[in-house]
């Protein structure tokens, strides 16, 4: 029998992060200062953080030396399993391969890690003490505070309130490693205060929680800020996964045909698909498909177009997909998919062709949820259920037309900590949300003028 899990020795772990910003064939327009709408310069970030992460972010060097000791954390849980998924293509009786990458082994349970002990370390080497950050679903806040404990620094969480109410024991996580974990928007900061007073039942936002963690950095001369998606340090940092990823396709001999991810803010699906992307735009025949919900349809929805990355507009603004810095989601259970924007990186890509979007909705997505754990065992995060759905969708294609491709998607969590939503699910009290377009047409009207 052919191999169900595809192994890594620790010495494969990658040494080097792959930077596309080096093959794309069109670059990133520049972000701009929020106040003067001018390019960026380093001393508009330096005020939240380090310059060694400033550098990777405007760097287009293709290649970016890990530091030791990120490595030796990261062999805490890489290299990650790949795994064959003859179970689920039994059940599905498709002529299709279907491989998962794995990155639930993570402590934190999730692929965020990747990224959360690189921007501690950078931060420590800078002198920093504390960091601050956002959290949706609560993934990203579990990583980072874990980092943080492993280098000594304070953590402060600011966790979107609808993740807050549903998600009690990601919230003891985040704790336990040792962070304060705050439902946004708080009363901790201006930028929460203003909007709680505006609406104090709010169920809250990425966008908010971001201004709240921003506003809180800027305003502590020992603390820096920390994100979990979008910016090109953090996709960088992910390449981990599809560097992986690629090896464990050679060592079995296959290539993908089609590579899934699940978008939100971008940080998984560009860390699983920009080393085959790499490929793509050297002339390889692949698709690259990026799965985001219908409540949240940033890349088959939004415009293109410049944006800030939180509500109140402290952020810089970057050329991105979005419905607006305004918007506020409902409160649909895979909350790391609640942002409105995506990565520069992947609207760029997006925008050239050379990346696909669809968007898919929660009944269905949870209904690949089940099928996918009462065939492999593993119980997945709705996060990464988006990209099991598309996937079943891709096999299921191939059992009409007999075509046998090779899908490979992205399995960016667990879901132990989301067992309320599927609780709901299984109740059926589980409900579909497709954000009105008209509801996007309002927070679009709130775009910054450039």
């Amino acid at each position: 029998m052919s191999d169900t899990k595809i192994l890594l020795s620790e010495s494969e772990i990658p040494k080097k992060w792959y930077n596309i910003q080096a093959d794309m064939p069109n670059p990133l327009e520049p972000g701009l200062n929020p106040q003067t709408k001018k390019p960026l310069v380093p001393a508009d970030l330096s005020a939240i953080f380090p310059m060694s992460l400033i550098e990777q972010e405007v760097s287009t060097e293709r290649w970016i030396d890990i530091p030791e000791e990120v490595l030796n954390i990261y062999a805490l849980w890489r290299p990650t399993p790949m795994f064959r998924a003859r179970r689920l293509e039994a059940a599905l009786k498709t002529p299709a391969k279907i491989y998962y990458k794995y990155e639930g082994v993570s402590p934190a349970g999730s692929h965020k890690g990747n990224t959360a002990v690189p921007q501690a370390y950078y931060n420590k080497q800078a002198g920093v003490k504390r960091l601050t950050t956002e959290t949706g679903a609560g993934q990203w806040g579990s990583a980072l505070s874990m980092a943080c404990a492993f280098f000594g620094l304070e953590c402060t969480v600011y966790m979107v309130r609808v993740s807050y109410e549903q998600k009690p024991y990601r919230r003891s996580l985040i704790q336990t490693w040792g962070a304060e974990v705050l439902a946004s928007p708080s009363n901790r900061t201006n930028a929460g205060r203003k909007i709680l007073e505006m609406d104090p039942d709010t169920t809250g936002s990425l966008g908010m929680a971001i201004s709240e963690a921003v506003e809180d950095a800027v305003s502590h001369d020992d603390a820096n800020y920390a994100l979990g998606s979008v910016l090109n340090h953090v996709l960088l940092h992910q390449t981990v996964i599809g560097l992986e990823a690629k090896k464990q396709m050679e060592k079995v001999g296959d290539y993908p045909d089609v590579v899934i991810g699940c978008c939100g803010g971008g940080s998984n699906f560009g860390g699983l698909a920009f080393p085959f992307v790499a490929d793509k735009i050297s002339g390889k025949e692949l698709r690259t498909v990026a799965v985001e919900p219908t409540a949240c349809p940033t890349l088959t929805k939004g415009p293109f177009t410049y944006d800030y990355g939180d509500t109140a507009g402290l952020t810089p603004l970057l050329m991105m997909y979005t419905l607006g810095h305004g918007f506020v989601p409902p409160g649909i259970h895979a909350g790391g998919l609640r942002y409105h924007g995506a990565s520069p990186l992947i609207s760029q890509l997006a925008h050239d062709g050379l990346i696909q979007a669809v968007a898919v909705h929660q009944r269905a997505v949870f209904e690949a949820a089940i099928l996918f754990a009462r065939t492999e065992g593993i119980l997945p995060a709705p996060e990464s259920s988006h990209a099991i759905r598309h996937a079943i969708d891709e096999a299921l294609k191939c059992k009409e037309t007999g075509e046998s491709k090779t899908i490979l998607f992205g399995l960016s969590g667990h879901g132990h900590f989301d067992l309320t939503s599927y609780d709901l699910y299984l109740e059926d009290r589980l409900e579909d949300y497709e954000y009105p377009i008209e509801m996007i047409e309002r927070s679009l009207a709130t775009l910054p003028k450039i």
